[in-house]
């Protein structure tokens, strides 16, 4: 994905994100339901600054491989992209709502995971770990 640059920061960030329709109802098996849902997510995340570097909008969950600037939380995106996301598909497609009992879209939870390419959890355990020996250096120890 390669290094990004914002006001005040410079950042390299991946996130995985998964959520599902509300009862895991499988609205997206409609293909207009589908592409007005892959097509809103691309309008919502290219106006709040994520980069979509992957999608697949499944029967039943949505997967997104995503980036964004460090000013935002896991949870705000989540938030912004299946807030307005359900707003526009209800207003688009009416029909949606009858088959949701609660009239809401989406179910409250999501799965979040960060993804590291070249910078593994290990290389920076490792890393940290060294930095550490070289503050603390021959003069520090007691």
């Amino acid at each position: 994905m390669g290094l990004k640059r914002s006001s005040h920061a410079v950042y390299d960030t991946a996130y995985h994100l998964v959520w599902c329709p509300k009862y895991r109802k499988k609205i997206f098996e409609d293909e207009r339901i589908r592409e007005g849902a892959e097509q809103l997510i691309k309008e919502i995340c290219e106006g709040y600054g994520i980069k979509i570097e992957e999608m697949e909008v499944a029967i039943d969950h949505v997967h997104l491989l995503v980036s964004f600037p460090p000013k935002r939380s896991i949870g705000e995106v989540v938030r912004i992209i299946k807030s307005i996301s359900a707003r526009e598909l209800f207003r688009e497609l009416p029909r949606i709502k009858k088959e949701l009992w609660s009239g809401e879209l989406w179910e409250d939870g999501y799965f979040a995971r960060t993804v590291g390419d070249r910078m593994t959890r290990q290389i920076i355990d490792k890393y940290i770990k060294h930095h550490r020996e070289i503050e603390q250096g021959p003069a520090q120890l007691f």
